[in-house]
């Protein structure tokens, strides 16, 4: 950073102007093209940390691009006059052009919100005669009035934050002592109240002789850019907690999920004795995305009665939430289901439990007990979808009692229902994600159209693998569960 006084080198040329208006027209566009992107990244939920790390990157961007505008700017003027009496020979004329070509303010003028002006102004400090030179931005950065005059070096540390002090004594000594350029940071609080974070670079200045004679230096005010990375920072960082949360999260609501559902894979038969034995098969199907882990169940129980409870059913929300209220309601479903209560009666505690839950939620379920000695199935639903019949290679829906949702509504009466079936039946019973995207108001139509490969199917897990391959792509909105029971001869 030479100086104009330095005695052992003479100031460089300015570079072409024509090359430097260039650089200004391309920053200018570039600059009008990042404000677009600002605009498009406007925060509509400030609660969400992607949209403010994304937003805090564009102001970075901007303000780094109002810094290359500026000093590109001053690369175009040159060198300001270093004297006030050469300030002062300047016509009227002539500062009237300079303002028009530059947009530096005129006199008397102040600098417009958000202007680039004012961000960078030059000082030097002579030794040999004590005098003190600034350039008119210097005075706006530190809030100062011209007529106050410019800060030696021994008044600038008052200026400054008290922990700044000593780094800028650091600077100022190495500079005049050791010959080192400066370069760094510190804070200032002007008159008015207001703090500014200034870069200081600078290098001291030989005589012919060459001892030190002054010190030369320019200060930019980097406030708003330093504004703008520590925001960027704090999304950032807010942005990676997030992150993080949810991948804990995920992995315990993904172990709670596994450790709540039976523990059985492939196929299963209930009862293990006796004629009539159910051949069981169940799967849980992941969404298109596998971080929604949701309140999805199955279950398959044999009863100290010799009867077996199937059960599916679906709370909303994802996540360790819904995980651990599912587990919860299972809990308590596996409990009275062995307590030899109803299912329909059975619902309706489970309405109650959800209801008086300190984390209240709503959920659909499906409760059957089928007693495979005589083909007799009971059962109730809230607000779930009804199991559906497979026989002689046709399937329907079976007429759904009555039931609402649980944790809509207070002391509501289930009612349960009760079908007979017979030896080759198949029962399926699935949860509403099931369906695919494009499958969204079909309801079970597209499962019943698999009832001729049911019919071909020679057990259970057979018929979970036809569904498996017909639904369990990527393209689900929710998770879901499927459970496949084939009644035995």
């Amino acid at each position: 950073m030479p100086s104009p006084l330095s005695a052992d080198r003479p100031a460089p040329e300015p570079p072409e102007r024509e090359a430097v208006d260039a650089l200004i027209s391309r920053t200018r566009r570039l600059r009008g093209d990042m404000d677009a992107v600002r605009r498009d990244t406007v925060v509509i939920d400030e609660e969400d940390p992607q949209l403010r790390w994304r937003r805090a990157l564009c102001d970075l961007a901007v303000h780094h691009l109002d810094d290359l505008g500026a000093h590109l700017g001053q690369l175009r003027e040159g060198l300001p006059p270093r004297s006030p009496e050469r300030a002062e020979g300047a016509s009227a004329r002539e500062k009237a052009q300079h303002a028009a070509e530059t947009g530096a303010p005129r006199p008397g003028d102040q600098p417009r919100p958000g202007s680039l002006i004012g961000r960078v102004g030059s000082a030097e400090w002579n030794l040999l005669t004590d005098g003190v030179s600034w350039s008119e931005e210097l005075f706006q950065i530190f809030g100062r009035p011209p007529e106050a005059g410019p800060l030696s070096l021994d008044e600038l540390p008052s200026m400054l934050l008290a922990e700044d002090q000593p780094l800028l004594t650091s600077l100022v000594t190495d500079c005049l002592v050791d010959g080192k350029p400066i370069d760094g940071e510190f804070r200032i609080l002007r008159a008015d109240g207001r703090m500014r974070t200034l870069h200081m670079m600078g290098e001291p200045v030989l005589d012919a002789d060459g001892c030190t004679a002054s010190m030369w230096a320019v200060l930019r005010d980097v406030s708003e850019l330093r504004r703008s990375q520590q925001a960027v920072r704090r999304s950032h960082d807010s942005l990676r907690h997030r992150e993080h949360r949810a991948r804990t999260e995920h992995r315990l609501a993904v172990e709670l999920q596994e450790a709540v559902l039976p523990p059985w894979r492939g196929s299963l038969r209930l009862p293990s004795q006796g004629p009539g034995a159910l051949d069981i098969a169940a799967h849980y199907l992941p969404s298109e995305s596998s971080s929604h882990i949701g309140g999805d169940w199955y279950d398959a129980l044999e009863m100290p009665d010799g009867r077996t409870l199937l059960t599916v059913g679906d709370l909303t929300g994802h996540g360790i939430q819904a995980t651990s209220a599912m587990a919860m309601l299972l809990g308590a479903l596996r409990g009275m289901a062995v307590a030899g209560i109803e299912p329909g009666v059975l619902m309706g505690h489970l309405n109650q439990l959800l209801e008086t839950s300190v984390q209240p939620a709503l959920g659909s379920a499906l409760c059957c007990r089928l007693d495979t000695a005589t083909g007799t199935l009971v059962w109730a639903q809230a607000g779930h979808p009804a199991p559906l019949l497979f026989r002689d290679g046709e399937g329907r829906p079976l007429p759904a009692p009555d039931g609402v949702l649980l944790g809509a509504a207070s002391g509501v009466a289930y009612e349960q229902d009760e079908v007979h079936l017979l030896p080759g039946d198949v029962l399926v019973l699935h949860t509403d994600g099931l369906n695919r995207h494009s499958d969204r108001g079909a309801g079970p139509d597209a499962l019943l159209a698999l009832a001729p490969r049911f019919a071909q199917a020679r057990s259970a897990q057979e018929c979970l693998r036809t569904v498996v391959t017909e639904f369990g792509d990527t393209e689900r909105l929710d998770d879901a569960c499927v459970l496949i029971a084939r009644i035995g001869a």
